[in-house]
């Protein structure tokens, strides 16, 4: 317990370095979690030409090996960088700000963090990111948010994606939305379709909301309208 205790520590004084660095520079930094093959990185790629005419957008692409993701992203003309972990099964914060110093986000813009496929290791590292997206796929379980309560109840923002595949899948969104509030009440939920679009415009609405208070974040106390 001492030694994890210490872990976390050191991690969290690594993600409130980052996290200063992201805020000062009206960077909002998004944390994608999920299960292995919920469809993260193919949301991604819609969701960077969703984003593409509006926003500047950069990616921290997370995985155990190889650097397939990170190539599929660049493939959109977007900058990415591939953090291999190895044995590792989730980014930690350190891992995260060397990635940030070498990609250099631009100010204002979207940066993307794609963690490994892993709905366990993740939920306790911190990596200086404004929020924590969990992306569930109708391919899975109602139970995950009950079975994984720590990554759910980290979470801001549930998503429940493949949404196309509900007619062939034996799967229940209202059960899994009310497991999710079990452990998070707080939790906001979209429903989406990557490969038919469904529910993208939405998402993209959300990052842009999120986007705009990471810039209200950014200006002095005294150039943002109380009660605005």
């Amino acid at each position: 317990m001492a030694i994890e205790q210490e872990i976390l520590s050191k991690n969290n004084a690594y993600a409130a370095d980052n996290r200063a660095h992201l805020n000062a520079q009206g960077i909002l930094a998004l944390n994608l979690v999920s299960s292995p093959g919920s469809g993260k990185t193919t949301l991604l790629v819609k969701t960077i030409e969703c984003l593409a005419a509006e926003l500047a957008v950069a990616v921290v692409e997370g995985d155990q090996e190889t650097s397939n993701d990170a190539a599929r992203i660049r493939a959109t003309g977007v900058p990415a960088i591939q953090v291999n972990t190895g044995k590792g099964c989730h980014l930690d914060a350190h891992m995260v700000g060397h990635a940030i110093e070498h990609l250099s986000p631009a100010a204002d813009s979207v940066l993307f963090i794609e963690n490994v496929g892993n709905l366990v290791c993740p939920a306790a590292f911190d990596l200086g990111e404004a929020h924590k997206v969990v992306i569930l796929s109708v391919t899975e379980g109602e139970d995950k948010p009950l079975k994984y309560p720590d990554m759910f109840h980290a979470a801001d923002l549930m998503i429940i994606a493949k949404i196309d595949l509900l007619p062939h899948v034996d799967f229940s969104v209202a059960e899994t939305i009310s497991n999710a509030r079990k452990v998070n009440p707080r939790i906001k939920v979209l429903q989406l379709s990557a490969r038919t679009g469904e529910g993208l415009e939405a998402w993209c609405q959300w990052i842009k909301a999120a986007h705009a208070m990471a810039g209200v974040g950014r200006l002095p106390a005294h150039s943002v309208v109380q009660g605005s």
